[in-house]
């Protein structure tokens, strides 16, 4: 693999059903399904956490969140283990960062860029405290805000996203030639289609009431019943302010936001070609994670369905297949390596416990028998919650509760849970092994527990946690915050 210069593009909460390229209906999104044709697709990607904090530490750092601790919204990666931008920085490449990082931001941490420009970090250095409750559970107070600011407009997100996507042209334009003696890699991180869910007009008045479905197991007597997601709704009471209205607003301005994300990368892309920088330059399109959008009557994130902890994931540029599409499991550690290779920086120093295997290797045909991790110990649940992907099956394993088991193949909506079914016995206890293989979620649960009640009482306890406040979400640079 020749070593390239790298552009990755990142956005925030783009659930990956909702794209041209994966068969949606309705939204538009025409430079993604575009880098799709010219590229690899991989189909059935998933994040290493299905929250912000978690899942952008372990991109950067290539393992698993277990491996790294970095456990929620409250314990934001410092710096302390490597990152693939530090070992690049420290061989020679320039590694520049625009836009989201939602690291811990303090004055003094080595995040490995060379420079960082408008970086938007947890707040105060502290980030969501309230995600370090993990017992009786308090309610979240500015749940409203998904339902009530939903519709057309601009927001603190979309101002910051157009600012990114002006400086990412920019730097293309101006400071990419001045990096030739090794391949340079420049990371664009947006914030949409994040909540709040309000879209600039253009993109929110594309799609109409008469083309939003309702979403799926919606209405109350459709909704799995599971203790899992309650314990999460009850917690995150969204759906407390829908109506019939606010909810078509909500899904038009979601639709819109991804449209907004994918014409900011269509900009990108053009600049790219205009200078010539395409044909040394590979590009990577991610998310941190999804969004459940209403289905099953939840909002947000923090589940293990498709919707959420599966994340879009395309790669192209020289020396990538071109039209592929890969059903293999994936995952972002598998990012990790593919940057190195990308780059040419793919020597045995640059690994130490790094699961991750080559999207290159996969996209050029090898399917290992392997399995995909997703882990979460955060805002709105009690227990840990470990997905285990493998084949077509996805087993989810909770610690204090039953699990969940779906044949993706035939059941590609999870529609069905097949745990309590005797005639799949034999494939929850694979999956259940398959998961101790990789690590033993009861002692992960209780170790992330311990780190989560030294920070709850190192901010003041439980009730101080409670009375400063619900992060509704983090503002960008030069924003006020607002707790709630």
């Amino acid at each position: 693999m020749k070593p390239t210069n790298l552009l990755i593009i990142m956005s925030d909460e783009h659930n990956p059903k909702i794209m041209g390229c994966s068969g949606h209906a309705v939204v538009r999104t025409a430079h993604i399904d575009a880098l799709a044709r010219a590229g690899t697709m991989f189909t059935s990607a998933y994040t290493t956490s299905p929250v912000c904090v978690p899942a952008r530490a372990a991109f950067a750092v290539g393992k698993y969140v277990h491996q790294i601790g970095y456990w929620d919204n409250a314990d934001a990666y410092d710096g302390a283990i490597p990152s693939w931008h530090h070992r690049l920085r420290d061989r020679g490449h320039y590694v520049a960062s625009i836009g989201k990082l939602h690291f811990r931001g303090w004055d003094g941490d080595d995040y490995g860029f060379n420079e960082m420009q408008i970086p938007m970090q947890i707040i105060e250095g502290k980030g969501d405290l309230m995600g370090l409750v993990r017992t009786d559970l308090p309610e979240r107070g500015l749940s409203w805000k998904i339902a009530k600011l939903a519709g057309p407009g601009e927001t603190p997100y979309t101002a910051y996203d157009r600012d990114i996507c002006t400086r990412a042209q920019v730097w293309l334009r101006e400071e990419a030639s001045k990096h030739r003696d090794k391949p340079w890699v420049l990371f664009v991180s947006f914030v949409c289609p994040h909540f709040p869910l309000v879209a600039p007009a253009e993109f929110y008045y594309r799609y109409s009431p008469e083309q939003v479905k309702l979403p799926k197991q919606y209405r109350s007597e459709e909704r799995p019943q599971h203790p899992y997601l309650r314990d999460y709704a009850s917690s995150f009471v969204y759906d407390r302010y829908f109506d019939p209205e606010k909810l078509s607003k909500a899904i038009r301005a979601y639709y819109g936001l991804v449209s907004f994300v994918d014409d900011n990368i269509g900009k990108i892309l053009r600049v790219l070609g205009e200078t010539g920088l395409a044909a040394t330059t590979r590009v990577m399109y991610t998310s941190d994670h999804g969004d459940n959008l209403g289905a099953r009557g939840l909002w947000g994130k923090s589940t293990m369905y498709e919707e959420v902890a599966g994340v879009p994931l395309i790669v192209k540029g020289p020396g990538v297949p071109a039209t592929c599409r890969v059903a293999t499991p994936t995952s972002h550690v598998d990012t990790y390596p593919f940057i190195m290779q990308c780059v040419g920086a793919d020597a045995p120093t640059m690994y130490d416990d790094h699961p991750g295997h080559s999207l290159m290797a996969l996209a050029e045909g090898a399917r290992p028998d392997r399995n995909v991790l997703s882990e979460y110990h955060g805002m709105g649940s009690t227990t840990a919650a470990f997905m285990i992907r493998h084949d077509r099956y996805k087993y989810v394993h909770y610690v204090a509760y039953d699990p969940q088991l779906f044949d993706l193949e035939n059941d590609p909506e999870e529609l069905r849970d097949l745990a309590g079914d005797p005639g799949y016995s034999a494939v929850l206890a694979e999956c259940r092994e398959r998961l101790y293989r990789i690590c033993d979620p009861t002692e992960v649960d209780a170790r992330a527990k311990r780190r989560q009640a030294e920070l709850l009482e190192l901010h003041g306890g439980r009730d101080a946690v409670i009375r400063r406040g619900d992060l509704g979400f983090s503002p960008p640079p030069g924003y006020p915050i607002v707790l709630g």
